[in-house]
């Protein structure tokens, strides 16, 4: 959530809950607050038009309000048909699913069960000093449509109570790991080390089982980095770390400490109280770092690439290295620009670089999260999306990519979730790329994505996740469906102003 956008900017902003209507899935480009957005794009606008048109038309016959309808599965189904219209055929949908929500459910509900680990999500403290985004929201007179929420946005979206309910409840997630992120400025921590493993504590105790992992958030070169690491082994006992080598990601101009993970002088010393004490994933932020950034911060460029993940990941074989955003550099610009440099070239900026680690330097321990660039993605060229997966598919195995969706910045998982489940590479684009298709959402390449890759890098028996009996976040969930709890459609990023 960064404060690292500056004044001027952050007045060109507000609440990506402003989108015109419950659309199932952002017709925005929505910033999880570690960059500036770009402005909504004539394709994005065509997909608002078209989807009201189709809803305007069907909802009616089902007996349905507009806000109904966009909150079912046909709803759901419809904007995926829409995105099709417009950008060409990426997702799978069946006609029937729009019209006939029984037909819909069913689908739904057969995929409900699927095991899905979400292995990057956040909230804020509720101490946290992090406001003057929230301010945004409040001048925007978000309340006073009725389309959207039934109360004023504040701070309280962006907390624990709702990340509950968008995570757990309005989504098929079994499984999130909960992640921070760091501040020169102790105060503007996301979540500290200790509310972190709080709140896995707390959601656990209440489930009966093992339904949120936790990070521990480490800082290389900062004054007392290795005694907190130590502090945190014994205190909170994480389940895998979290690091920004670009240092201090919210205030950006005043980052004092970035790091390589490379550094044998500093980092190393952290790899070694990881590997001794057993808590080997090593989650890192890379990439969201467009030419804009560059700009503002050259200085920070060279922490922000993924080249220093191969010594580090050789010279280290028993911890894992798992690269959030995949590497990818060029969220808030052009999606078209992105797209088009892949057509000429056959690759993505960092993403390519990260993909191709495995290969070239034979290493088993590097993997690609796709928290925030799928989501990115998806909403603003689904070609791009795909070109994403496949570049990741094809040359890291699907055995090395894994599921995450940086919620709640952009509401509940589950348009995220929806969208990979049908997302399929496009077939020109397999032929002159050498992908291979993505099958079916519950398919064994998706299978392996969504969870199962996870499960074995945190050694978990997934099947206990699968026993509903006997956990009771699956029983309240349960409950809240019977009485008619469903998805807000609500998002908590940010978006360019009209």
């Amino acid at each position: 959530m960064g404060e690292f956008i500056d004044d001027k900017e952050r007045h060109r902003l507000e609440g990506a809950e402003r989108q015109g209507f419950d659309s199932p899935l952002p017709s925005n480009n929505i910033s999880n607050g570690e960059f500036f957005p770009a402005r909504q794009s004539e394709q994005q606008k065509n997909y608002e038009r078209r989807l009201t048109a189709l809803v305007d038309k069907v909802a009616p016959l089902r007996h349905m309000s507009r806000r109904s309808f966009l909150r079912s599965a046909s709803g759901m189904a419809a904007a995926f048909a829409v995105m099709n219209k417009v950008y060409g055929q990426t997702f799978e949908v069946d006609d029937r699913e729009i019209m006939d929500q029984a037909f819909a459910d069913e689908r739904e509900e057969g995929l409900a069960g699927q095991f899905i680990f979400d292995d990057h999500s956040h909230f804020l403290r509720d101490d946290t000093n992090l406001v003057s985004f929230v301010r945004i929201r409040e001048n925007t007179g978000i309340s006073k449509n009725p389309e959207l929420a039934e109360k004023d946005q504040t701070l309280e979206y962006l907390k624990f109570e709702n990340y509950i309910k968008e995570m757990y409840l309005d989504s098929d997630t079994k499984i999130a790991l909960l992640s921070g992120a760091p501040s020169d400025i102790p105060e503007d921590w996301f979540l500290t080390n200790g509310q972190i493993a709080a709140a896995r504590d707390r959601v656990n105790e209440f489930a009966g089982s093992k339904r949120l992992f936790s990070h521990a958030i480490f800082t290389p070169g900062q004054p007392g980095w290795l005694e907190d690491m130590d502090r945190a082994i014994e205190e909170h006992q994480p389940d895998s770390w979290k690091g920004y080598t670009i240092g201090d990601n919210t205030h950006k101009d005043e980052s004092s400490w970035p790091w390589r993970l490379d550094d044998e002088k500093v980092t190393y010393r952290g790899y070694e109280k990881m590997d001794r004490a057993g808590i080997r994933n090593v989650c890192v932020h890379k990439g969201l770092f467009p030419p804009s950034a560059e700009e503002k911060w050259p200085h920070l460029l060279e922490y922000a690439k993924v080249n220093d993940v191969p010594k580090a990941a050789r010279d280290w074989p028993g911890l894992n290295f798992l690269i959030y955003h995949s590497g990818y550099r060029h969220v808030g610009g052009s999606p078209d620009a992105a797209l088009s440099h892949f057509e000429r070239t056959g690759r993505i900026d960092w993403v390519s670089d990260l993909a191709e680690m495995p290969g070239k330097h034979g290493l088993d321990n590097v993997y690609a999260d796709l928290g925030a660039t799928f989501a990115h993605a998806a909403v603003t060229h689904p070609r791009l999306a795909a070109a994403i997966v496949g570049i990741l598919i094809r040359d890291m195995g699907p055995e090395r990519v894994v599921w995450g969706t940086d919620s709640i910045w952009y509401g509940s998982p589950q348009w995220q979730i929806e969208a990979f489940r049908r997302l399929e590479i496009p077939e020109d684009m397999r032929r002159k790329h050498g992908f291979a298709e993505l099958g079916p959402a519950d398919g064994p390449v998706k299978t392996r994505i969504f969870g199962t890759n996870s499960a074995r890098l945190y050694g978990l028996d997934h099947q206990k996740v699968m026993a509903p009996a006997s956990d009771k976040l699956a029983r309240l969930k349960a409950e809240y469906r019977r009485n008619g709890g469903e998805r807000s459609n609500r998002a908590y990023g940010y978006v360019r102003r009209s």
